[in-house]
């Protein structure tokens, strides 16, 4: 239960609705209207003001729904793209993602492919300094990569994913770098500007460093000056930095607290300068008089299976899944604006993009039951979700919890602090679905080779349709700039719903609250789910 009265009472509400639906039979435009006079749903957020002036003595103090267990960006917590505004403020990558996610020069200023795609060659910026005075080196980079291979599963998915491809590291003099790799791939760029890129300094790759015994010690635009794990990190402004330090604030703090209230009281109070609020803090930080800022993402809230459970196994089971989700609604009341209602991976303005598969699975619960029954669970289904513990999560798990209930599937809640995501993969495997936000990737192919193929960080046994697999693999061997690569990706996408390999629910954008004009340049950045605080301003005369 949520230990915020207010959310109680709305959770209250929404079960009441469920419970009157069932009576009634409510269509989906008259749901909304009921649920708008109880949620208060909020107009139009507005974005960023524009001050005249920035104060470079300024730190930028943001509050988090999401923490770091450790800074090692070959952590598995680090993997999820939700926890990687320090990483990314901290460490520098080989290549760059622009706030689109298409590829840019990094500590790599330029690099190249040979005609069959099983070479990459990179030829590294020249002047560039760790935090601690090392030297960045071809040397280095090899160094950095070979022991991502060395930690084997130990790494995080999307530093699996980037090592695997390798079959060898070769440098030529101080600057070149050339990747042998075991077979054609046109994804490397995009790999190198995700964590498999970011840089550590050569003193901190000390033998049997990892995790929590790794000094994080980057080439980017601040340095760690303390760090509490899944508390706080503390960092300052890296004066040696190569691209300069021109704007850049002092400092880039980094609160993890998972509780929507506590967040949003910070800046209120001036602990924070700015703080991810929940969707359904909008109207209340909008009464308190504070500026918020929607960034839309390239993410969505999705449902990751486990295959191998009983119920979810089945298909005409995660069919019933589908149909059971009034997606609408969900969107309307719980963003507050915020969210769209989606059956997709991908943003509506993503090439991959198929409006026709939104068409698939529309919310029907007479074709949901009618499903459960054919699979034999005419009496219903029981099953449990891994609930990570944010009072954002806990309110959407609750809501699809009272609207599952409704055609006979029982949700049990197993409830983990959210850095514990991991749990769900590793084995046993807790929990027969998690859900959680999903951050989006800059190549829609990796998205789906860590949500649906085998072996995949979100999909911890098998996979729904041997197709996945298969195109896939296909796309994997062809460049960007082949055109057939993105006809097998919306064939991919077209598989993964028909098959129900997730289950997306609605769009998610990252929500800011803060005073009015005082935050600068907290632009959306796509490539990932977080957004970058490297360029980030406090508005002179603010704290």
């Amino acid at each position: 239960m949520l230990a915020d009265n207010e959310k109680l009472g709305c959770f209250r509400a929404f079960t009441g609705w469920a419970s009157k639906m069932a009576r009634f039979h409510r269509s989906g435009a008259a749901r909304i209207v009921a649920l708008s006079a109880v949620f208060l749903l909020a107009g139009a957020a507005f974005g960023p003001a524009r001050a005249v002036e920035t104060d470079p003595n300024a730190t930028i103090v943001f509050y988090d729904a999401v923490g770091n267990e450790t800074l090692d960006p070959a952590h598995p917590q680090n993997n999820s793209s939700f926890a990687q505004d320090v990483l990314l403020a901290i460490y520098d990558p080989l290549i760059r993602l622009d706030d689109k996610g298409d590829p840019t020069p990094g500590l790599a200023e330029s690099w190249s492919y040979n005609a069959d795609l099983t070479e990459f060659t990179m030829t590294l910026r020249q002047g560039v300094t760790f935090h601690d005075g090392a030297k960045l080196t071809a040397d280095v980079v090899k160094q950095n990569i070979e022991r991502n291979v060395a930690l084997g599963n130990r790494a995080g998915t999307s530093i699996i994913e980037t090592v695997k491809h390798i079959a060898a590291v070769e440098t030529v003099g101080d600057r070149t770098v050339k990747l042998k790799l075991k077979r054609p791939n046109g994804q490397m760029e995009y790999w190198l500007g995700f964590v498999g890129g970011l840089m550590i300094s050569p003193n901190s790759l000390t033998d049997g460093a990892f995790g929590a015994t790794l000094k994080p010690i980057g080439a980017g635009p601040f340095k760690v000056t303390s760090f509490e794990a899944n508390i706080m990190t503390k960092t300052a402004r890296f004066d040696g930095y190569w691209a300069g330090t021109k704007d850049r604030s002092a400092g880039f703090n980094h609160h993890y607290v998972p509780d929507g209230r506590a967040r949003l009281n910070a800046v209120r109070s001036g602990q924070a300068n700015v703080a991810l609020i929940d969707p359904s803090q909008i109207p209340t930080a909008k009464s308190a008089g504070m500026e918020v800022q929607i960034n839309e993402k390239n993410g969505v809230w999705d449902i990751y299976l486990n295959l191998s459970r009983k119920g979810i196994s089945d298909l005409r089971v995660r069919q019933a899944l589908m149909h059971a989700i009034d997606r609408a609604t969900l969107a309307e009341v719980l963003s507050y604006g915020a969210s769209k209602p989606t059956l997709q991976l991908f943003s509506s303005a993503s090439p991959m993009y198929d409006k026709e598969l939104d068409r698939i699975y529309p919310f029907d619960q007479k074709k949901a039951r009618a499903l459960l029954a054919e699979a034999g669970f005419k009496d219903g289904l029981e099953i449990t979700q891994l609930l990570l513990n944010t009072s954002e999560y806990r309110q959407l798990a609750e809501a699809l919890q009272a609207m599952l209930s409704e055609v006979g599937v029982s949700v049990k809640f197993d409830v983990v602090d959210a850095s514990q995501f991991p749990q769900f993969r590793r084995p046993p495997g807790r929990g027969d679905y998690l859900m959680a936000r999903w951050g989006g990737r800059p190549d829609p192919l990796q998205t789906f080779q860590e949500i649906v193929v085998t072996g995949a960080a979100y999909n911890p046994v098998g996979v729904a349709s041997p197709e996945i697999d298969t195109l896939a693999a296909g796309a994997g061997k062809l460049a960007p700039s082949n055109p057939k690569r993105l006809e097998i990706l919306r064939q991919l996408a077209r598989v993964t719903i028909e098959s129900v390999a997730t289950i997306p629910i609605m769009t998610r954008s990252n929500v800011y609250a803060y005073k009015p004009g005082c935050i600068q340049n907290l632009t959306p950045y796509l490539a990932t789910g977080d957004d970058r605080f490297n360029d980030v301003h406090l508005a002179a005369g603010c704290k």
